[in-house]
């Protein structure tokens, strides 16, 4: 059965709209015309990840039941704040000139600090629309479970051919100092329109380690959606490593809870997009925990008429004493036909706490292009070299020789004899 062309509005938004009258707010996902579900998801992993009756949920509700119970051990009086008597809409007359006015956004985010509610709170980079529709053609959600102090490896591979629209969608529980190594890739060398993708929900319990790469190998026809959402509970260490190379669309898309205090996620991205192709990315770091820590570290190279857009959000709660959070991009525009938009924003509702942000964005100056020609290289060829290193970097850093296969493979369309070269 074919499948309607459909669009996925306003996803991979940022929590607050800062900069929606530019327009750079969320993104519209096109899902191509007259595709056909097809899931073509194979997941490797030991019986004793799949083997379990835990679920993303109860391991939400067993953490939920334990921030209840130690706050109502603390015995806290009600929140008095004037910003929470506005959110709550609680009118103290005209005597009362200290309550301030509220976005919609502001109003969500200060009721969601006093309901302390973390399953209502949980979400994903892309967001609930891709998520539902990567559930759709999947079929349902698979759970891999870390038992207690075990160390587990597990992959999954998302593929489509021609006309085709696969996505696989997992739930990821690691219990309390648990080791769990995940591995996805997301491939396809259609010559026709075809849709990929995945969508994640990861607990991260009590000291856990949950590392997990993401490879995004995709051709020029095809459209990929990499969804995720973390929870970490106390002193639980994420690390998230993207890499998208290839595909005509590609959105990445992260959110993490940092709920449990010294809890720390590290994100390192990197990507490349050349010809027409388009990149988006949205990462939101909520630091609700005290003393928790999140660093994000992205690097690309433009080439061609490419666009990109990078959201990075943190934001410090009220009450994530200690916090620090860090978000860095480097870009290389290697020609100046490419659309690059880098969004750093900061979110704060508390003083105790430190956030960084930076970006490096470089062009290739006229000099090197000159230096480049008189050594007998086109601009062409020049951009290729950059792309090259790109690629390169992927291969030789790829965590399976299948993955390494697929840069390589991919490399080989863009640039003649690139096997030849990292041989």
């Amino acid at each position: 059965m074919k499948m309607d062309a459909m669009t996925i509005k306003k996803a991979s938004a940022m929590p607050a709209p800062t900069w929606s009258w530019l327009k750079m707010n969320s993104v519209d996902i096109e899902v191509p015309d007259g595709l056909e579900r097809r899931c073509r998801v194979e997941i490797e992993a030991a019986e004793s990840l799949t083997d379990n009756m835990k679920s993303f949920e109860g391991a939400l509700a067993e953490l939920q039941a334990r921030l209840d119970e130690a706050r109502a051990a603390q015995g806290a009086a009600a929140d008095s704040r004037a910003v929470v008597r506005a959110a709550q809409g609680v009118d103290q007359g005209a005597a009362d000139l200290d309550t301030p006015a509220l976005s919609a956004s502001e109003r969500t985010a200060v009721l969601s600090e006093v309901a302390g509610d973390a399953q209502r709170d949980f979400e994903t980079g892309v967001g609930i629309n891709a998520r539902s529709y990567l559930n759709f053609l999947a079929g349902g959600s698979v759970v891999l479970a870390a038992e207690e102090g075990a160390a587990e490896e597990a992959s999954i591979r998302v593929t489509a051919q021609a006309g085709e629209a696969s996505g696989a969608s997992v739930d990821v529980v690691a219990a309390p100092d648990s080791a769990l190594t995940l591995t996805v890739s997301l491939d396809s060398d259609a010559s026709e329109p075809a849709f990929m993708g995945s969508t994640l929900r990861v607990f991260a319990g009590a000291r856990s380690r949950v590392d997990v790469t993401v490879y995004v190998t995709g051709s020029d026809a095809v459209t990929a959606v990499e969804d995720s959402g973390f929870v970490l509970d106390e002193g639980a260490r994420v690390n998230v490593r993207h890499v998208v190379l290839g595909g005509r669309f590609a959105a990445t898309g992260l959110a993490a809870d940092l709920r449990g205090d010294r809890s720390r996620i590290d994100i390192d991205t990197s990507y490349l997009a050349g010809g027409s192709s388009q990149r988006d990315f949205n990462y939101v770091i909520r630091h609700r925990g005290k003393k928790t820590v999140s660093n994000m570290d992205a690097n690309g190279v433009l080439t061609g008429t490419a666009k990109k857009c990078l959201r990075g959000t943190i934001d410090l709660t009220h009450g994530a004493k200690g916090a620090e959070g860090n978000e860095r991009e480097t870009v290389l525009l290697a020609s100046r036909g490419v659309d690059n938009k880098t969004i750093p924003t900061i979110l704060c509702d508390e003083d105790d706490v430190a956030g960084n942000h930076g970006a490096t964005i470089g062009h290739v100056r006229p000099e090197q292009l000159f230096y480049a020609a008189c050594r007998g290289l086109s601009q062409e060829q020049t951009e290729a070299l950059f792309l090259s290193a790109k690629l390169e970097e992927a291969a030789l850093t790829a965590p399976t020789d299948e993955i390494r296969a697929h840069v390589i493979r991919l490399g080989n369309q863009i640039i003649p004899d690139f096997e030849e070269e990292i041989a």
